[in-house]
């Protein structure tokens, strides 16, 4: 007690040598938690799948051919305690049966359970290899420590122990308690069986150098580097390393020097089948850490215990640290509140709905390819393993920046320090907004999606019951505005939907007769797009049956249609995708802003005469992609949160501000229809299918949540397959504006 009071004591009086010392190892501790948390689940699944193609194939040989597996079970390693036939059943069915469990991650403790007893049966009774006792660690590293997040039981863990199956709870305790209990002594374990690998290596190549010398010179031979260094510098890493690795200390940094000599000997020396178990257990220690039985589990206490401005607990109790306000659940407010966690702030975010919205696929909803709940995330799930932040539901109605406080629309006001608005964009009718909008609905909601669907689908449904043969053709055509990515993929999938979707579903009307009409008012498709990609889209287009507009515009909305140019269109349902304005956060600031009302911001992303305020996303507009606005895309929204936090985090701790504001645009990506798609990013320009699988995948992965992306692959896979989707209902009554018949007609 004494000794930590004394280093605490140091660090309060802020000596530099020791604050610049704890600085190093929080960053180092918060880049072992990110490898931990990224790394970690990869590794575990690739161990599982590696074990279980093993075992599988052993398996399936054995039943392929029972006559060997008799011979084997009676001749080559008999199990004096169990008859031949017995043995040879159970044996094949651990293979077969647990390998599969264990590849799935479904009840992958019990099943690696019997085939670590199998490895060490095969070890003990049949033929003792190494190879065998590499399978018993890592086994009993699965039973000790469970299948990582990848996996279905990582899925279904959390709400395991509240099933009704037999077992269930207590299972579940029992596992915990292994993996509490067991874990730390089983990391001590993998830290010193791979420690005397190493170790009586380095021993040998002591014992006789003159050979040693000689291995190296002739065959274990890396270009540019001279034999002798490669010598000595083997044994001495092969000497140090594995004893920092048995106590556990500096482990991590002691493991990298023995993964790259394995590496080094099996691809460039010697290939060995055991030198992949060898990397597999390095990898284990490397990603998931010593184990709380080493030299740097207590020299990370002592550090937490003295610099905790760098591990994440703050030094003073959370309400009285600096409150951040983020106004904003979409893509920038949630990657600036992730990024605030463990900085030395309290975070409130607010926003008006309770769930986190995907809307790049937004219109897959609006077009009955997905439901609402695929792509959306309830923001508190998002944070729930984030304490210093609070999710708030409500509405902001403005900011009073003289009193630094956020107002609400049910009448509180919310102090804050630091304020992020990362609000979005609504759309724009260029002034016609109250003319427009409840005719042409847009698309930057959940209730924006399901308007359109239901708009879209009684359009077919009144077409079906209508005997009229001109009003059944202003039902079945839909006109589109706006020809940018949004306006593109909605087409296309109305398209699809009426050519291939709702096949064989009508008696009286064909969908696939459907008339869907894109208008831009750009000479082009896709303007941000290179011409190329663009002609490709509007060729692409116009094979799914979409009549395509450029240079038009649109100068008159109604209930019974559009007028284009001069040419006036009979149409049901019209949707919109053309513009944008931002939010009224401009206004709650008076501050400078553009013709869509995005906040003029500086080269931090500050707003100017405001004192810690941020805008970002669409709610800014900033300078800051190679002179030019950055666009209002999600990649862009994440990259300026993730700056603001840092500038954020390095005002708290007085430190030098982050550089200006830079964006990296990652590509441009848009979707055309089955099989189709465009991708620009930059030198690399993709169309067609390689671009479609690249889209899909992209956007599955930015998907928050698991469970929403094996939802939203589930059903991509089923609707490709089939061409069908299982969304298309119609909610809130059959009648919109749209959709309703004309006076005449009804009179």
């Amino acid at each position: 007690m004494a000794a930590t009071a004394a280093v605490q004591a140091t660090s309060r009086r802020a000596v530099p040598g020791a604050r610049a010392i704890g600085a190093v190892l929080g960053v180092l501790g918060a880049l072992m938690r990110g490898a931990e948390a990224t790394a970690g689940p990869i590794l575990d699944l690739i161990i599982r799948l590696w074990l279980a193609q093993i075992f599988f194939v052993s398996g399936l040989l054995k039943v392929a051919d029972w006559d060997v597996a008799m011979a084997l079970a009676s001749q080559e390693y008999p199990v004096t305690w169990m008859a031949p036939g017995l043995a040879a059943v159970v044996g094949a069915g651990i293979e077969v049966i647990g390998a599969v469990l264990l590849a799935f991650g479904l009840a992958t403790r019990l099943a690696a359970l019997p085939m670590l007893v199998l490895s060490l049966v095969i070890q003990i009774e049949y033929l003792a290899l190494p190879t065998h006792i590499y399978w018993a660690l890592l086994f009993g590293w699965i039973v000790v420590r469970g299948p990582g997040p990848l996996s279905i039981d990582g899925l279904l863990g959390r709400g395991f122990a509240e099933t009704a199956f037999p077992l269930a709870a207590s299972l579940s305790n029992l596992f915990r308690a292994v993996t509490r209990y067991a874990g730390p002594v089983y990391d001590v374990v993998i830290r010193v069986w791979v420690a005397q690998i190493f170790f009586l290596s380095g021993l040998t190549k002591i014992d006789d150098m003159g050979t040693t010398l000689v291995l190296f010179r002739d065959i274990y031979q890396v270009p540019l580097l001279p034999p002798a260094f490669l010598a000595y510098a083997a044994t001495v890493f092969e000497i140090v390393c594995p004893i920092l690795l048995a106590v556990g200390l500096l482990t991590r940094l002691a493991v990298l020097p023995l993964i790259a000599m394995t590496l080094v000997i099996n691809f460039a020396v010697l290939y060995h089948g055991d030198h992949y178990y060898w990397l597999m257990l390095l990898g284990l220690i490397l990603v998931h850490g010593p184990g709380p039985l080493s030299l740097d589990t207590l020299c990370g206490r002592i550090v937490a215990r003295s610099f905790p401005q760098f591990t994440g607990q703050p030094e003073r109790p959370l309400v009285d640290l600096p409150h951040v306000v983020i106004v904003g659940a979409g893509f920038g407010g949630i990657s600036a509140a992730k990024a605030l966690a463990g900085a030395p702030v309290r975070v409130t975010l607010i926003d008006r709905h309770n769930y986190h919205l995907f809307q790049p696929l937004l219109y897959q909803v609006a077009t009955a390819g997905l439901s609402p709940a695929d792509i959306a995330v309830p923001i508190r799930s998002v944070f729930r393993d984030q304490t210093n932040i609070a999710v708030l539901l409500g509405r902001v109605t403005g900011v009073d920046t003289d009193d630094r406080c956020v107002r609400l629309e049910d009448g509180r006001r919310l102090p804050y320090d630091y304020l992020v608005l990362a609000t979005g964009a609504r759309h724009g009718y260029f002034g016609k907004d109250a003319e427009w909008s409840d005719l042409a609905p847009g698309l930057k909601k959940i209730e924006d999606a399901t308007e359109i669907r239901r708009r879209l689908l009684v359009a077919f449904e009144r077409a079906e019951n209508t005997d009229d043969e001109m009003e059944r053709q202003r039902l079945l055509t839909f006109v589109i505005v706006g020809g940018g990515p949004t306006g593109v993929e909605l087409a296309g999938a109305i398209a699809e939907l009426a050519r291939h979707g709702m096949r064989g579903e009508f008696r009286r009307i064909d969908p696939a007769s459907a008339r869907v009409i894109l208008v831009q008012g750009a000479p082009r498709l896709l303007p941000p797009f290179p011409e190329r990609l663009s002609a490709m889209t509007q060729r692409s287009l116009a094979d799914l049956g979409v009549e395509v507009r450029v240079a038009a515009r649109v100068g008159e909305i109604d209930t019974l249609g559009v007028r284009i140019g001069d040419e006036r269109i009979a149409a049901a349902t019209v949707f919109w995708a053309a513009g944008v304005i931002a939010s009224p956060a401009a206004k709650w600031l008076q501050a400078e802003h553009d013709r869509a009302g995005r906040i003029v911001v500086g080269p931090d992303l500050s707003v100017p005469g405001h004192d810690g305020v941020f805008a970002i996303g669409d709610t800014a507009l900033s300078q800051a992609w190679k002179g030019q606005p950055v666009p209002g895309l999600a990649p862009a929204a994440k990259q300026g949160g993730t700056y603001v936090a840092r500038a954020i985090r390095a005002r708290v701790r007085g430190r030098r501000q982050p550089k200006p504001f830079a964006y990296s645009h990652m590509g441009s990506l848009a979707t055309i229809g089955r099989k189709s798609a465009v991708a620009d990013f930059g030198t690399v320009k993709l169309s067609g299918a390689l671009a479609w699988w690249l889209w899909g995948v992209i956007h599955v992965f930015f998907l928050v949540g698991m469970r929403n992306r094996l939802s939203v692959m589930v059903n991509w896979f089923w609707a490709y397959l089939t061409f069908r989707s299982g969304t298309r209902l119609i909610t809130h009554g059959n009648e919109t504006p749209a959709t309703a018949r004309p006076a005449a007609e009804t009179a």
